[in-house]
C-alpha cells in the first residue's frame, strides 16, 4: 500500500467521518432498522424512472449546458412565481446543481472572503461550518433553544459587525424541524436592511410543512430576495437523494458569481435526468401533495412513539422527529443512540453532532421519510426497551 510520508497540515483538522455515515454504517452492521441518515426507504413513480429512460435513449447523455437544462430552469421558474409570486430569469438567475451541499459549498466559496464573518444558527447541518473555514471565513453561532428552536433575534442583531458578509438560515429546521414564520422573515429583513449582507437560505424541506402553515421562502419577500440565495433539492422533494441534483435561485448579480465556482468545482449536472425532472414538475400535485403524504408518516411515528417514555419535541416540517429522552437513560447522546442502534435494533442521530461545542441536550433525532411497516416496526422495537 503507498504510504505518504511527507509533513501534510490538514485544511479541516477536527473533521471526521460524519456521524451521518457513522449511525447508517453501525445500523447495517447490527442489522438495526435505520431512523438516521435522511433518505427514504421508498421509491419515487415509475413514470419519473421511465422519463430518464426515455431522455437517455433519445441521445441526450452528454455534456447539458454548465447552468442546466433550459426546460429545467424553465420549470423551476414556474414553480416559484406560482408558489411565491417572485419572478426569476431561467437564463441568468437560476442554475441546476448537483445537490444542496454543492450549491451551499459553492454560494460560500463564491461569496465569503478570508476574515469574513458567517452567522449560523445551531443546531447546524454539519456542511456549513466547514464550507465557511474552507474559504478562510469566521463561523459565528446563533443557539436556537428547545424544544421550539426559535431565532433569538437580539442575539443575532448582537453578533452582526462590518465583517459580517453572510448569514445562513435553514427553514424548514433539519435537525429539529422547526419552521419560521413570515415575522421571522420579516425579522430577518430588517437586520439585514441597509447592509451587504447575503442570506443563504436552504430550502430544501421547502414542500414539507404541517398543519395548514406555509412554507415561508426567502423568495416571497422581495427585500429578501434582492439579497438572497435561495437553495432547494429535488432529492428531498421527490425522494431521488441519491440522484444528487438540486437548484439555486438568486439575483443576477449574486448569481454570477455563484456560476464562477460553479463551472469549475462541478460545472454541469446530469442531462437525462434534468430533462426528466422538468417533465415531471408539470404536474404540481406532485409537489403540492408532499406536506400531507409526510404528515400522515409524522402522525402515525408520533402514534407509536406515545407507547414509549420519549418526550417528543414539536415538529412543524421536514421528514425529522426529535426526542427527549431523559426518561429512559442518563448516557449521554452519543451513547445513547449507539446502544438504541446495538441493543434496540432503531437507529438515530445525536443532536449534539449539530453544535460546535458537542453540547449535549440530551434530544436525539429520528427519520420518519420511510415506509409504515418500517415505522410500525422501529416503533415496536422502541415501545418494548424505551
Amino acid at each position: 500500500m503507498p504510504v505518504f510520508s511527507a509533513p501534510l497540515v490538514s485544511r479541516l483538522p477536527t473533521v471526521g467521518t460524519t456521524i451521518f455515515t457513522r449511525m447508517s454504517q453501525l445500523a447495517q452492521t447490527c442489522g438495526a432498522i435505520n431512523l438516521s441518515q435522511g433518505f427514504p426507504d421508498f421509491s419515487a413513480e415509475d413514470v419519473l424512472f421511465e422519463r430518464v429512460a426515455h431522455w437517455m435513449r433519445a441521445g441526450f447523455n452528454q455534456y447539458a449546458p454548465m447552468a442546466g437544462m433550459p426546460a429545467l430552469r424553465d420549470a423551476i421558474a414556474t414553480k416559484v412565481h406560482a408558489l411565491y409570486g417572485a419572478h426569476y430569469d431561467p437564463g441568468a438567475e437560476i442554475t441546476v446543481t448537483a445537490g444542496a451541499t454543492q450549491a451551499l459549498f459553492t454560494a460560500v466559496a463564491a461569496l465569503v472572503h478570508p476574515g469574513d464573518e458567517v452567522i449560523v444558527f445551531e443546531p447546524v447541518y454539519d456542511s456549513y461550518v466547514p464550507a465557511i473555514e474552507l474559504q478562510g471565513g469566521v463561523v459565528r453561532r446563533v443557539r436556537l433553544g428547545a424544544p421550539e428552536y426559535r431565532p433569538d433575534w437580539a442575539a443575532l442583531r448582537a453578533l452582526i459587525t462590518p465583517r459580517t458578509r453572510m448569514i445562513m438560515i435553514n427553514t424548514p429546521h433539519n435537525p429539529t424541524g422547526a419552521v419560521w414564520s413570515a415575522a421571522d422573515m420579516i425579522e430577518l429583513a430588517a437586520v439585514t436592511r441597509g447592509t451587504g449582507i447575503v442570506v443563504v437560505a436552504d430550502e430544501v424541506y421547502e414542500h414539507i410543512v404541517f398543519d395548514g402553515a406555509r412554507h415561508e421562502s426567502a423568495a416571497r419577500d422581495p427585500e429578501l430576495a434582492a439579497r438572497s440565495v435561495i437553495v432547494s433539492s429535488f432529492g428531498k422533494t421527490y425522494h431521488v437523494t441519491g440522484w444528487k441534483v438540486g437548484y439555486v435561485l438568486a439575483p443576477q448579480a449574486l448569481m454570477d458569481e455563484f456560476r464562477k465556482v460553479h463551472q469549475f468545482n462541478v460545472f454541469t449536472v446530469n442531462a437525462p435526468v434534468q430533462l426528466a425532472l422538468a417533465d415531471y414538475m408539470a404536474e404540481p400535485s406532485r409537489h403540492l401533495a408532499l406536506a400531507a403524504f409526510y404528515q400522515a408518516k409524522r402522525d402515525a411515528f408520533r402514534a407509536g412513539l406515545a407507547a414509549t417514555h420519549f418526550e417528543l419535541l414539536p415538529c412543524a416540517g421536514t421528514y425529522f422527529q426529535t426526542v427527549r429522552y431523559a426518561a429512559v437513560s442518563d448516557l449521554p447522546d452519543l451513547a445513547f443512540v449507539e446502544w438504541l442502534t446495538r441493543e434496540v435494533g432503531v437507529a438515530a442521530i445525536p443532536l449534539s453532532a449539530f453544535f460546535g461545542d458537542e453540547r449535549d441536550e440530551g434530544v436525539i433525532r429520528f427519520c420518519f421519510a420511510k415506509q409504515e411497516a418500517t415505522l410500525a416496526e422501529a416503533c415496536e422495537r422502541l415501545a418494548r426497551f424505551c
